[in-house]
Parts: structure tokens; sequence; C-alpha cells
């Protein structure tokens, strides 16, 4: 029977990974990481960093591997070389992981891959759930290659993919906002009227574990419940510190300076993600919109 209390986490370094593994550990659940470095640690495990599969006996009897690589989407501009490393570094771990749970066939663990919110693209004026389509931009192809090396496990796999939302968070959607907003010089992205999906570090933690807990599969979007705009986001940040927000950073300026895909896959993208899967089972946010999730990450 698998071991209620483990759980295999690949991309524990980032800043998800690092809050989830720090949420297990408090509730005294078991936590094996695989790392791309000779372990240093008990709980470490060594992978991707040869030719070699991963060991499907490194996952058998856990109740869920959690697959979270990924190199940041925050780095620009997106070079074309960027680009290659942005996929190489989401499909190859998802296909390892994929490829271990399908070998253990239906003995195998949960398999809770990441994704991200921006498989539906920009699609202004609609509420996008789990079954929307997806969108058209650079990330929403990404997200549909991503999703499907995940999928790759098998049809006796019990696969969830977390569409996740922005995170907000200092060391996420907030960091290239703070040093400007601090200086006084922030202010509307583009028309700042776009909506944004956004999520708390909290929430999001507590998704991944009430997916995992609640057996659930398919696309979960990991969004807050309430729409908020790129400015209630800009604007809740400079009330919370206090500082003005009348900069507009017009489009054109964006596009020049980190590119066209990062521009609107990110920045200029209107997409209102809801939560349907997570809040139809039952899951509760402790941030429901985000003025408090701004006035969590960013203390008083």
């Amino acid at each position: 029977m698998p071991d209620p209390g483990h759980i295999v986490v690949a991309g524990s370094s980032g800043l998800i990974g690092r809050a989830l593994v720090d949420s297990l550990r408090g509730d005294g659940i078991r936590v094996t990481r695989l790392v791309r470095h000779a372990p240093t640690a008990p709980d470490e495990v060594e992978w991707l960093t040869d030719a070699s599969p991963l060991d499907p006996a490194v996952i058998e009897g856990a109740t869920a591997v959690v697959g979270l690589n990924g190199a940041t989407i925050g780095r620009f501009p997106w070079t074309p070389r960027y680009k290659n490393t942005l996929l190489w570094s989401r499909i190859t771990p998802t296909r390892a992981l994929a490829r271990a749970v399908r070998q253990l066939g239906s003995d195998a663990p949960a398999f809770v891959s990441a994704s991200a919110a921006g498989w539906y693209g920009s699609v202004p004026g609609v509420r996008l759930t789990e079954t929307s389509p997806r969108g058209e931009t650079f990330l929403a192809d990404l997200c549909g290659e991503w999703e499907g090396a995940a999928y790759a496990a098998g049809d006796d796999a019990r696969v969830a993919t977390l569409r996740t939302a922005p995170i907000v968070h200092r060391d996420g959607v907030l960091k290239p906002l703070l040093l400007l907003t601090k200086l006084g010089v922030s202010g509307p992205i583009g028309k700042g009227t776009q909506v944004w999906p956004w999520i708390s570090l909290d929430d999001e933690v507590r998704a991944i574990r009430h997916v995992i807990d609640h057996r659930l599969t398919g696309p979960v979007n990991l969004a807050g419940p309430t729409a908020a705009t790129a400015n209630d986001l800009g604007f809740a940040l400079a009330v919370r510190m206090n500082r003005p927000f009348l900069v507009r950073a017009p489009e054109w300026g964006l596009k020049l300076v980190l590119g066209k895909d990062a521009t609107e896959g990110l920045l200029t993208t209107d997409a209102d993600v809801a939560p349907d899967v997570l809040t139809a089972s039952g899951f509760e946010f402790s941030h429901p919109d985000v003025t408090s999730a701004v006035a969590a990450a960013v203390p008083a």
C-alpha cells in the first residue's frame, strides 16, 4: 500500500517547491527531493545529470510525485536561446517523471505536474475555466507541450496538471514591481485594465496539497477566485508601500525592452482564470482577493 506520509518533489529549490516542502514537513510528511547535483542530504536523490532515466523505484510507494521544474519566466528578454531553456527545463523533467510513473502502471503514485495559467493566452472579456481552449501565445504553446508530456504517463496514471497563475510574492510577480514602487515610478502597465490571474503563495501550496489529498485529476486552475486587473495589483502594492501609482509603462516601450512574446504573454495578456475545479471540490482560499494577497506578501 502507498505510504500516506511520503511525497516526492522535483523542483524543490524554486519558490513554490521550497514552500511546499516546508509545508509537508511541518505536518510530519516525509519528502524525497529530486535534485540535479550529488546528494548532500538524506532526502535527496540525484537525477537528470546524465542520460540515465529516473529509476521507478524512487517514486514507488509514494502517495504522489510533484513536478515543479522550470526556468523562470521572469528573466527578460526571451531570446530564442532562452525560449529553448524555458521549454527544455519543463519538458525534459516532466517526460522523465511521466516515464517512471508509466512503468509502475496502476501501482504508480499520483502525478501532479506543474503547468501555467498561460495555457489560455489572452482572451479579454471571457471567464476561463479548465474546459476553455488553449490560447495562441508562445506560453500557451509551451503549456500545451508541458501538459502533453505529463499525460504521456499513460491511461492508468492519475495525472493532474496545475495551471498556476503568477504568484503574488516578493520573489514572484511582485519582484519587478517592488523596486519601481519604492522609487515612486510605478503605474499602469500598458492599458492597465487587462485582467491578470494571480494567487498567493500560501494558497498555491494549500491548493497543491488539496489536489493530492482529494485525488483530483486533469487540469486544475490554481488562481485566486476574484478577478483583478494589472492596475488593481499595482495600486494595491503602491498603497501597501505608501507610494504613488502614476507612471504608465506604454505597451510599445515594453515590447522594445522585453520583447513581443514576454510582453504579450505576461504583461498585457488579459485572462480571467477561474478556479472552478478547486472551488467545486471544497477548497477555500486564505486570500480571496488580490489586496489581501499583497498584504500577506508585503508586511506593513
